[in-house]
């Protein structure tokens, strides 16, 4: 557990496609929020649920921060300015609540690449950015705060004004060969998806944890 990095966790969402509150899903048995949850309490003492003033009801028996969105309906970049003032660390993991398969060796590997910089921040195929998959750090709340005065809400315009450490596809596929990481819910058909997925790691650890067993 790390005493220097905390955890952001955006739940604050509309969720017009998914169509109910995605932090109440399940996926394997489990609640999503209550997914994202287990996977970053290795790595941080603090763990904080940005959300807005109709889903404080989110958490379960979990002993976490909940925080009100200070810019509701602005997207995610209202929920990342609002975690970054609630935390006590310099440094946050930031990450949505709808990943149901966060690799937590590769946020801790993320977390390492941190110093020195405003942001860590994944590079995918074609130059797309995972920057709710991302640490941040409290040097960009000005920086944030401004585009939210003057209604500039995309993250990705946002990090083009930071020192960013990007992580390059040789990188990340070290921990998560599959990607599995960035994978995230936005429609129905997503969660029959993880939870396809899900049931296939379930078997797959069985049958790798057999094969160890029967080893003389």
């Amino acid at each position: 557990m790390n005493k220097d990095i905390s955890a952001i966790i955006l739940c604050g969402g509309k969720e017009r496609r998914f169509g109910s509150n995605k932090a109440k899903a399940i996926v394997s048995g489990k609640y999503l929020l209550d997914r994202v949850i287990e996977r970053l309490t290795p790595i941080t003492d603090q763990i904080i649920v940005v959300t807005a003033p109709e889903k404080t009801d989110i958490l379960g028996e979990h002993m976490v921060q909940v925080v009100i969105d200070k810019y509701p309906g602005r997207g995610p970049l209202g929920g990342i300015y609002t975690g970054l003032l609630s935390t006590k660390n310099h440094y946050a993991v930031t990450v949505g609540c709808d990943m149901p398969f966060i690799n937590t060796e590769l946020i801790r590997y993320m977390t390492e690449l941190a110093i020195g910089y405003d942001a860590v921040v994944p590079r995918l195929e074609r130059q797309m950015l995972e920057s709710l998959h991302a640490v941040y750090t409290k040097n960009c709340i000005p920086t944030i705060h401004d585009a939210l005065e003057n209604d500039k809400l995309s993250i990705y315009q946002i990090v083009q004004n930071l020192k960013v450490r990007y992580v390059e596809k040789a990188e990340y596929l070290k921990f998560d060969p599959d990607k599995r990481s960035f994978f995230n819910i936005n429609y129905p058909e997503d969660l029959e998806k993880a939870n396809q997925i899900a049931f296939n790691e379930s078997r797959n650890d069985a049958q790798n944890s057999g094969l160890t067993q029967q080893e003389p």
